[in-house]
């Protein structure tokens, strides 16, 4: 029988338009402007929460309502507006180990986040997002490279049994001082170090009963330093941002020694803070010996067993050495684990040193550079927010050597996310210096809300246009075109979410020529059903000639605009890439609309051979 799906068939078209139907829901439910309280222990307590909503209400801003999960406050709050002065007054109420931060929280059904159904992601011009100015310490990636040419430097010396007198210092000047006894070992250490350090100059003096031997780094060599010392923490910034799932982010230099970054879409910027500024260094050292004379030493307490632990300041190996990390599971204790991988010249070194140091213990030390916001009241009743870097090391491990450690191994004794969050920051490489947040701010859609309602006007205007179109123009059919179309447009928005895709405002514009498109593809199928009726060809017979032969030209004209949409987006930026993306989604999902789901409507609206007339927007021939 001709215009009949088979069951499987129209269940199969049911239930992709139910399950678009389930995913772009989601985009129907406006998440809510809040503030996010967690605490550096992991858990907020209520009376945290009371302290910061009674100072919320004394303040006459208004929130809906607040509650504690997973150890983290949630205060959902009226108006967007009030979200900067809510964080201030509760930064200066409660105090510096909590963290204070912007959200949206979300008001996405459970049953739909059960299923993996989410909201599709906004760009910055639609959404806003956070804005972040970073400062980077050139200084402190000066002072790095540095210390560890000393360490270098005191490895040569002593493998050579070249005397000095410890420790290898830097200066005020900012230089490498070495001193010897006499000038036989000093011209012995010249010799030794010049050809491995050609970007240091050497200079020489006698102060006293010392030799001295200064090292310091050429202008040039300084400049390109810091130089390279940038561009690493650009490329760090860009691969850990990818990881947090950032679409479209900005990135970019501003100045000698600031970036500029961009998160659009992003509420919650605790987590982008720790990963984006943490300067997560893993240093292996010796644990000194008691009664020995191992050099200078500092003192940490090592969580796990609360003992304190001498650790000798030299690096056997340091986190530029570390190429690679994976989370793992121990088998025998199924707690998270950290694999390490070492490039060659960390491997070699590592196994030289534990190979002669087998039945010691050696620790690892893991040191981030945080930032602590300050929130206090100026003399004229402002609330000025500060931020303040600081130093946070701690032992991660301390172990006895069994054997020669080689390239690869393993850090255990981390919780979970500690161990996922390692992992990241030495996957997306480590900052070449630490940086410092000079300005955090919450930013609106850059575009102006007002510009925002006119894109979104378009696409209503353009959708009303259409459907007053179809409907005088081709009757009963241009309905069930209509109806094909709010699909396709439901269809987009699940596309577009599963796929987390973001939508811009350039994005918008492309679901204003995707509407077009799709609407054209049934204006094809129904201008050919009305030429085989003219020519006196059966209703029946008509609808499905019309399905069929307009199908290779929907198919072209939907290929060629789907290889342009593939084109733009691999060589387009930012907006470019917004327009590609919901153009190409739209062309997809428009062929799917004019090829099964009208006609199916159109089946059972007008399925059979038995059928004597469509309502089509023309007059019917008349029949014997």
């Amino acid at each position: 029988m001709l215009n009949k799906f088979p069951l499987w068939k129209n269940l199969l078209i049911l239930l992709m338009v139910i399950l678009s139907a389930l995913y772009a829901a989601p985009n129907f439910y406006k998440a809510d402007p809040a503030i996010q309280i967690s605490h550096e222990s992991g858990v907020v307590d209520q009376g945290a929460l009371n302290s910061a909503t009674q100072s919320l209400e004394k303040d006459g801003i208004p929130f809906s309502r607040a509650g504690i999960e997973d150890g983290i406050a949630l205060i959902r709050l009226l108006d967007q507006a009030d979200q900067g002065r809510a964080q201030q007054l509760i930064n200066l109420t409660l105090p510096q180990d909590y963290i204070v931060a912007l959200n949206l929280a979300a008001n996405t059904p459970g049953w739909l986040e059960a299923i993996g159904a989410q909201p599709m992601n906004y760009g910055l011009d639609l959404q806003g997002g956070v804005h972040f100015l970073m400062e980077v310490d050139l200084k402190a990636a000066t002072s790095k490279q540095m210390n560890d040419s000393i360490a270098s430097m005191r490895t040569m010396l002593r493998e050579e049994r070249i005397r000095y007198s410890p420790p290898i210092t830097v200066d005020d000047a900012n230089r490498i001082a070495l001193r010897f006894s006499d000038t036989e070992n000093r011209t012995s250490a010249i010799n030794l170090l010049q050809p491995e350090f050609p970007d240091l100059l050497s200079r020489t003096s006698q102060e006293g009963q010392d030799y001295m031997l200064y090292y310091s780094m050429a202008d040039l060599s300084l400049q390109t330093l810091q130089e390279t010392a940038l561009q690493q923490n650009l490329t760090t910034l860009r691969s850990r941002i990818n990881e947090l799932g950032v679409k479209e982010p900005k990135i970019q230099q501003m100045g000698p020694n600031r970036i500029l970054i961009e998160l659009p879409g992003v509420q919650d910027t605790t987590r982008a803070k720790d990963l984006i500024s943490a300067v997560a260094t893993l240093q292996f050292h010796l644990v000194a010996e008691p009664g020995a004379a191992q050099g200078t030493t500092s003192e940490y307490v090592y969580e796990n067993d609360g003992q304190t632990y001498k650790i000798n300041e030299e690096v056997i190996v340091g986190g530029d050495s570390v190429t690679g990390a994976q989370t793992s599971i121990d088998a025998q204790t199924t707690l998270p684990q950290v694999d390490i991988r070492l490039d060659a010249v960390g491997a070699q070194r590592l196994n030289a040193i534990t190979r002669v140091s087998i039945g010691k213990p050696m620790a690892i030390l893991l040191s981030e550079t945080k930032t602590r916001s300050e929130t206090v009241e100026g003399a004229d009743g402002q609330l000025i927010t500060t931020s303040e870097p600081y130093v946070e090391e701690r032992l991660i491990s301390v172990a006895t050597i069994q054997s020669a450690l080689g390239r690869q191994f393993r850090i255990t004794g981390l919780e979970s996310n500690e161990a996922n969050d390692l992992a990241l920051m030495i996957r997306s490489g480590a900052l070449a210096a630490p940086m410092y947040f000079m300005e955090e701010s919450t930013v609106g859609p850059s575009l102006g809300q007002e510009n925002i309602e006119n894109g979104v006007d378009s696409v209503l205007v353009g959708l009303a246009l259409i459907v007053v179109f179809m409907i005088l123009l081709y009757r009963v059919c241009g309905v069930v075109a209509n109806i094909a179309l709010f699909v396709n447009v439901l269809m987009m928005m699940a596309f577009m979410s599963i796929l987390g895709a973001t939508l811009t405002m350039p994005g918008i514009a492309g679901i204003v020529l995707t509407l077009g498109m799709a609407v054209d593809a049934n204006v094809l199928i129904y201008a050919r059903i009305r030429d085989e009726l003219m020519q006196g060809m059966t209703v029946a017979r008509a609808i499905d000639v019309g399905y069929d032969k307009a199908f290779v030209t929907i198919l072209d004209s939907n290929l060629t605009a789907l290889l342009v949409a593939v084109i733009l987006y691999s060589i387009g930026t930012g907006p470019i890439k917004g327009f590609a993306i919901t153009t190409a989604v739209g062309v997809v999902t428009s062929m799917m609309t004019a090829i099964w789901i009208s006609r199916a409507l159109v089946n059972w609206l007008y399925g059979g051979n038995n059928v004597r007339s469509i309502s089509i927007g023309m007059k019917m021939p008349e029949t014997a």
